[in-house]
């Protein structure tokens, strides 16, 4: 059982899937759903200071490389632009609330990874960050705990392609770590 929860603790840390991956996953392999909660929540948040301090750092050192240049200028001017552009429309704490509901709302590509660097470009100092991120956070949990009810009944009927997969992934996890 502990190997379950190390998997989804390092599952909830990678981009993109982060949290709403990783709670499903974790409540299919046998995980309480409240333990997967925290596990994952913590998982999650754990990335954000290497993020905040050395992501930025990453991109500026890149913008001469030869093989990643392009990328490193690519979010690097977009972060300047975005950032500049809100920091002149939102102010301090309005930024702040920007970011915890970008980080919190449902949508792929935001979440504390997105949100951190972001907030690394609007020049936020890190207790700034740290509050917003870890709100965020929050705000993705509850809105993935209401969406994804237990014991909930469906009005829909079909096979979803999408459902397929989710299964053939669950069971995959299952053949990893057996309940």
């Amino acid at each position: 059982m502990f190997l379950k929860y190390v998997f989804v603790f390092f599952l909830s840390m990678v981009p993109l899937l982060e949290l709403r991956g990783a709670i499903p996953i974790a409540v299919s392999m046998g995980i309480e759903p409240i333990h997967a909660i925290v596990v994952c929540a913590i998982g999650n948040l754990l990335p954000v200071p290497v993020i905040y301090f050395f992501a930025r750092k990453f991109l500026v050192w890149g913008l001469d490389k030869r093989y990643i240049s392009k990328i490193c200028h690519f979010f690097h001017d977009k972060g300047e632009r975005a950032g500049a552009k809100l920091s002149r429309k939102a102010g301090k704490a309005g930024l702040m609330v920007a970011l915890a509901l970008f980080v919190g709302i449902p949508v792929p590509g935001t979440g504390a990874w997105t949100g951190t660097l972001g907030a690394s470009f609007l020049n936020m100092g890190t207790k700034e960050t740290a509050i917003s991120v870890s709100a965020g956070v929050v705000i993705a949990v509850a809105l993935h705990e209401v969406d994804h009810t237990p014991h909930c009944q469906t009005g829909t009927e079909g096979d979803d392609e999408s459902l397929q997969y989710s299964d053939r992934l669950s069971d995959k996890c299952h053949r990893l770590f057996p309940p």
